[in-house]
């Protein structure tokens, strides 16, 4: 079950007001970019591409946090509204090479690592995936430049490059099924992609099972 949009944007809306930061904005672009993709690939859904990308990040809502407890605390939080399947991409939209790339000795670590162990990425996965790399706060811009963006606020992790690898292999194959590029159909991105604002620095420190 996923919730309507004005739902999901009013969820989103809240969550802002709880922990004010430029995550919304991507949020409200990773929904964006889902749903113009979704919109030329055969069998895919607009709307729920639209929602589940509103809803990735939610787990942001309580606070400043790290990879690891934003995507529990989005699981969590989503579990508890009914939302299963939204819930499930809150999990998953950060892992591209799935529960390999998490450890047992982090208690949430361990927990995100057990839902991932034997499933099955879907399409609904791996769109979000790729979209949260394609958005930013303020805009879209080229896989590139959002790897680097990254790397400049998490630093380089041992698995990043077979990370990156991953998502090119996902947009090559939704570029397959649309039958043109993801960049053609991202409003602008010429033009975001060029700018080169500061990474966005979290007003105190990360806390969490990463840097």
């Amino acid at each position: 079950m996923i919730p309507d949009i004005k739902t999901a944007e009013a969820a989103l809306e809240l969550a802002g007001t709880m922990n004010p930061g430029p995550w919304t904005e991507h949020s409200r672009n990773v929904g964006i970019a889902a749903r113009n993709i979704a919109e030329r690939v055969p069998g895919m859904d607009p709307e729920r591409a639209y929602i589940f990308g509103l809803l990735h990040d939610i787990g942001r809502r309580v606070g400043v946090v790290g990879i690891s407890t934003h995507v529990i605390e989005g699981y969590r939080y989503c579990t508890a509204q009914g939302w299963d399947e939204a819930a499930r991409i809150c999990m998953t939209h950060s892992w591209p090479l799935g529960a390999v790339e998490l450890g047992d000795d982090d208690p949430v670590e361990a927990e995100i690592k057990a839902c991932l162990t034997n499933l099955a990425y879907d399409d609904d996965d791996r769109l979000i995936m790729l979209c949260d790399s394609l958005a930013v706060d303020y805009g879209f811009c080229i896989l590139e430049r959002r790897f680097v963006d990254v790397a400049r606020r998490y630093g380089i992790w041992p698995n990043t490059v077979e990370r990156w690898n991953e998502t090119f292999r996902i947009k090559e194959d939704f570029e397959r099924r649309m039958g043109c590029s993801v960049y053609d159909v991202l409003p602008d991105i010429g033009r975001t992609t060029l700018l080169s604002p500061p990474p966005w620095k979290p007003p105190v420190k990360l806390y969490g099972a990463e840097g």
